[in-house]
């Protein structure tokens, strides 16, 4: 049974990317469970914090999840044509101390989709998550694309995916990526 956790970049309480993560867990088949995780309490990275005091709490807590994935599905929000600040420096704390990354993220599939008010979904900042994945060492997974454009109009105002089109596509896109993992074992 794939276990794959799902890490939401926006911290906003309505988050149109968290409710993409929530529908995701919500439609996960049979056999497949998706775990839900956000960036709350993670730090901006700073190099004299960890080299005085180590990783902080948060981040030590999300590499566990992590390690007992075995897949991660990363629901990207886009800002201003890129990767959220906020996402980013997560995986930069994850990264380190730089002699984990290949238990952490060596060969772990990777997945990425996203939800964005734009009319072009989240597609340039999934294209820049593609150095950071290969960096990392990660199998990105390509078998399918998500991007969920006009997000106000798929979800409610509590960040709750209405669309029942997108549903069925995010669906379809967790049954691949799930059955992809499973092959890959």
């Amino acid at each position: 049974m794939p276990r794959i956790l799902g890490i939401s970049g926006s911290l906003r309480a309505a988050s149109y990317n968290t409710g993409l993560l929530r529908a995701a867990q919500e439609t996960a088949g049979e056999g497949v469970t998706i775990d839900v995780a956000t960036l709350h309490g993670i730090p901006l990275y700073d190099g004299d914090v960890e080299a005085r005091d180590g990783s902080p709490e948060a981040v030590e807590a999300l590499k566990a999840r992590v390690l007992g994935s075995d897949g991660l599905l990363l629901v990207t929000p886009e800002y201003n044509n890129g990767i959220p600040g906020v996402f980013k420096n997560a995986i930069d704390w994850l990264s380190r101390p730089g002699s984990g990354i290949p238990a952490l993220f060596g060969d772990r599939p990777v997945a990425v989709i996203g939800a964005s008010p734009g009319g072009f979904g989240t597609i340039l900042a999934q294209n820049a998550w593609l150095p950071v994945l290969r960096t990392l060492g990660c199998r990105h997974w390509a078998g399918g694309r998500l991007l969920v454009s006009r997000a106000g109009q798929a979800f409610d105002a509590d960040g709750t995916l209405q669309d029942e089109k997108v549903r069925g596509q995010l669906a379809a896109f967790v049954a691949a990526y799930a059955a992809d993992i499973r092959a890959s074992r």
